[in-house]
């Protein structure tokens, strides 16, 4: 067993789910995954029961009811703390998020001392995102700068995905108060973290979109982001 989970949320990923499992697998340091599946009628759960016969530290929980990216994560948060992994990791499924980069998330943490480090996109203002048409790049590159401005967080990549978290900034964080479902998941996460002081160090990653599938990005997500922000930030939200 490793001391690092990885924990990757599928909805009809057939076509990077094997792939993204071996590559990770197929890495220097040894991570263990778990496939947090929304019931993806496509049988992704399928392919990652049959891959289990091959690796012991491959791990499945589907789940019945399909209610979001952040409720997916926190079931998955939850079952890591259960098991008492040191670094639990978020990341896609669709190879946008370079698995090469798990040992970067991880080095970060474990040599350099963070509690919770960030797969940066926008480190420093930089760019590094591949394929991406201007408006959505525009999109996601101005939301992180408008959460930095609304918030104050001194993060570069505010709505990344790909993050790893020592337990003890999970187990501070009440997981059941967690709000939101899409795009500000990633943000009220790194908000909450960041509140408790807790220290954290962004990496810079290349994204690249996915070859294969559908993207999950919808005009609900990004609205959530968005008008969540305000209100987190005016309201204030339970730690």
């Amino acid at each position: 067993m490793s001391n690092t989970l990885v924990i990757i949320p599928t909805f009809n990923e057939k076509e990077n789910i094997e792939a993204i499992i071996k590559a990770v697998f197929s890495l220097k340091k040894q991570f263990d995954i778990l496939i947090v599946d929304d019931s993806s009628p496509d049988g992704t759960a399928k392919i990652v029961k049959d891959l289990q016969h091959e690796f012991s530290n491959l791990f499945l929980e589907v789940r019945k009811v399909k209610t979001g990216l952040g409720a997916a994560y926190i079931h998955g948060f939850k079952w890591a703390l259960e098991r008492k992994y040191k670094y639990i990791i978020e990341m896609d499924a669709d190879f946008s998020h370079n698995p090469n980069d798990l040992i970067k998330l991880y080095e970060a943490c474990e040599k350099d001392g963070a509690d919770f480090s960030i797969g940066s996109r926008y480190l420093n203002n930089k760019i590094n995102v591949v394929n991406w048409d201007i408006k959505r790049l525009f999109l996601s590159y101005f939301a992180s700068k408008y959460v930095r401005i609304i918030t104050r967080i001194p993060i570069f990549d505010t709505t990344a995905g790909f993050v790893c978290y020592h337990r003890k900034v999970l187990e501070k964080i009440d997981l059941d108060k967690i709000k939101f479902v899409g795009y500000a998941f990633q943000i009220e996460m790194k908000f909450k973290a960041w509140k408790h002081k807790f220290k954290h160090k962004e990496v810079s990653v290349i994204f690249t979109d996915r070859k294969r599938g559908i993207s999950k990005m919808s005009g609900s997500i990004i609205s959530e982001a968005i008008f969540g922000v305000i209100k987190m930030k005016l309201q204030g939200i339970p730690k």
